[in-house]
């Protein structure tokens, strides 16, 4: 069913044929630009012009996915098709490049991306000179990626026989599909499309296999040999990459990849130092989500020379001031035992008002608390809600710039 103009509804590949026309590509060029134009009055605007309304709705959706998408693709957004679904789930572009440069690294010429999307990681492939085989089982997103890429993608679902295809000196790359046809979000990896089994399968046919997996995977999953890659985009975790064959990098069972601002910096798993566990000193250090996922905040801590506050949190303390590209450090004002009468109460003695609620290693929530406190003062404030060698606690903090 179509929604009124503006709206983001399913399309069909007639629709995408028709954003293609000559009609189509002028109607969006028309729109570059008018996505902080209101709807309503885009849509009265473009039939006094005499546009065909059906078009005009598409072209209006497809020019407020590019401004979306442009977050993730830059300018290049412009001049690429989207779905919504499509816009949301790819790749962001500079962790796409970083799955080429290791398929290009490893000396891999040829890629087939097995569930290509909208064509994120096919077009960052072929930004790197490699060939692509691109496959996807949606006849829509298949048509979507096959105008972004300027290359033939096949509609087809992913099977063993695309793979038997390949030869061993070729390259696959996953992203297994983590919600089912009604919409709903799956964690298991063995409930994806294809399943995280089917991947490593793949890998034992053809050795330069990565995947693109939720960042949840549990480490045991991890096959020896394997490199499993946490990446964080302005402190969100995007992704966990795993990178089989001559894809992982030797000795690395686990790493980090965290992207802030552009600048990009790594830590992984090789010679991990054990972490102690001590009482909160002047400082408090929050390590970055990729990080925490990869299981490597004790060579954040060894990094800051600092210590756990518990041996189940991933808060990181030192005495002095110190600082980590892997962390965002706080300067500890206070420490106390947590209590929502004593907490109301002296954060009312500090005028406090507006309050920045961060937690780990405990169940309470963080809007409820807010209103609990019921604070009118003047400063803000941020608090930390935790465990401390075993008791539940709160900091007052403040960040260190």
């Amino acid at each position: 069913m179509r929604g009124p103009p503006g709206s983001i509804y399913r399309v069909n590949t007639a629709d995408v044929e028709a954003l293609l026309s000559p009609a189509g590509l002028a109607l969006l060029a028309e729109l570059a630009g008018t996505t902080t134009e209101d709807p309503v009055a885009l849509a009265a605007r473009l039939r006094r012009e005499g546009h065909d309304p059906a078009l005009a709705a598409l072209a209006t959706t497809q020019s407020r996915l590019r401004a979306r998408a442009a977050a993730k693709f830059g300018p290049r957004a412009a001049s690429l098709l989207f779905t919504a679904a499509g816009a949301e789930q790819a790749t962001r572009a500079v962790v796409a490049a970083e799955h080429a440069r290791r398929f290009a690294a490893a000396g891999v010429s040829r890629v087939a991306d097995l569930g290509c999307g909208v064509g994120a990681d096919s077009l960052a492939f072929l930004d790197a000179g490699l060939t692509v085989l691109p496959v996807d089982a949606d006849p829509v997103t298949a048509a979507v990626a096959t105008h972004n890429l300027g290359v033939p993608v096949r509609c087809e679902d992913v099977t063993a026989g695309i793979v038997d295809e390949l030869s061993g000196g070729e390259g696959a790359w996953f992203d297994p599909a983590r919600r089912t046809s009604g919409g709903r979000r799956v964690f298991d990896p063995e409930a994806t499309s294809p399943p995280l089994s089917f991947v490593l399968t793949t890998a034992q046919r053809v050795p330069a296999t990565g995947a693109k997996l939720a960042p949840g995977l549990p480490h045991d999953l991890v096959p020896v040999g394997a490199e499993a890659q946490w990446t964080s985009v302005d402190g969100e975790v995007v992704e966990c990459a795993l990178w089989c064959g001559p894809l992982a990098r030797p000795g690395v069972a686990r790493s980090a990849r965290v992207v802030r601002s552009g600048s990009v910096v790594e830590l992984d798993s090789r010679d991990l130092p054990e972490a102690t566990v001590g009482e909160v000193g002047s400082f408090l250090h929050e390590p970055d989500g990729a990080v925490i996922r990869a299981g490597l905040v004790g060579r954040v801590a060894a990094d800051l020379g600092g210590r756990l506050v518990d041996e189940t949190i991933a808060y990181v303390t030192t005495d002095s001031a110190a600082s980590s590209e892997f962390a965002r450090s706080f300067r500890v004002l206070e420490v106390m035992p947590f209590g929502l009468k004593a907490l109301r109460s002296r954060l009312r003695a500090l005028d406090v008002g507006p309050v920045t609620v961060k937690k780990r290693g405990t169940a309470v929530d963080p809007d409820q608390l807010r209103r609990q406190l019921a604070l009118k003062g003047s400063r803000a404030a941020t608090i930390v809600l935790t465990r401390l060698r075993g008791r539940q606690s709160v900091l007052v903090v403040e960040p260190v710039s």
